[in-house]
């Protein structure tokens, strides 16, 4: 049986994919800009990518941007994501700070939904995990390959190794150097979807060669799509308004 996620007023894992909008501002400024052109904005879920803000290592900073987000916002869903350089975020971060970072943003309840790497420390990742849910909030843990696509059983084993891990939802973003790797992340969400998986799951294949995996996801299982308001926080992510056109279309005749 297949399970749904919800969160808010939101169901994540049935019908239409849920569109995600990255919050990329650099200070301050920015950020409330661009949390602020959100409420012209048909979207599911706010991810605030604190790697780009300026501020992002000292944990004070972080939780004041957050509580201003939560005010302009209040009853959106919001997720907080930390992207580390390797995984294509903007700034590294040293991991001891990287998991006291993610405790303290959950302790708040500012957020709901937390995003942890997959291949940071697992026991780690779980312990955290365990924090995170006692405050009831939701985990994604993602992966991302920006140099290639893995071979289809690879990309199942990670999406299974989140879940083994206690995510909610599992994501793998991956880069296409061809047509045929594009079907392979197609045919891996398939098939973590049918075979392995009964809760949703998040796949993409970046850049402009990967766009149809951004729009098929009730088609082959994947259940959150990100696209941009102002500026995209990965290749491939298209406007909110295109997004949404053209998902609505899919679902209409599917």
């Amino acid at each position: 049986m297949m399970k749904v996620v919800r969160v808010k007023d939101i169901i994540i894992g049935e019908g239409m994919p849920k569109i995600a909008v990255p919050i990329v501002g650099r200070n301050i400024t920015e950020i409330i800009e661009e949390v602020k052109e959100l409420k012209k904005i048909d979207f599911d879920i706010a991810e605030w990518r604190a790697d780009f803000f300026e501020n992002a290592t000292d944990i004070s900073k972080d939780i004041e941007v957050l509580e201003k987000i939560r005010e302009i916002i209040p009853k959106r869903v919001i997720l907080f994501t930390f992207r580390s350089f390797d995984e294509g975020g903007a700034r590294e971060i040293d991991e001891e700070l990287y998991f006291e970072l993610n405790k303290r943003v959950s302790e708040t309840k500012l957020v709901d939904i937390i995003d942890l790497e997959l291949f940071k420390d697992h026991n780690k990742i779980r312990e955290l995990i365990d924090s995170v849910h006692k405050n009831k909030l939701l985990v994604i843990i993602s992966n991302h390959d920006f140099e290639k696509t893995p071979e289809k059983d690879e990309i199942v084993k990670r999406l299974c190794k989140a879940v083994e891990l206690g995510a909610d939802i599992p994501k793998i973003a991956v880069m296409p150097n061809s047509a045929e790797d594009v079907i392979t992340l197609l045919d891996a969400t398939r098939i973590a979807k049918e075979k392995y998986i009964k809760g949703p799951i998040i796949t993409m294949s970046m850049t402009g060669k990967g766009i149809i995996s951004r729009l098929s996801g009730e088609l082959f299982g994947s259940a959150i799509t990100f696209g941009s308001a102002k500026k995209a926080s990965a290749p491939g992510q298209i406007s909110v308004k295109e997004l949404r056109k053209v998902l609505n279309i899919l679902h209409t005749n599917m």
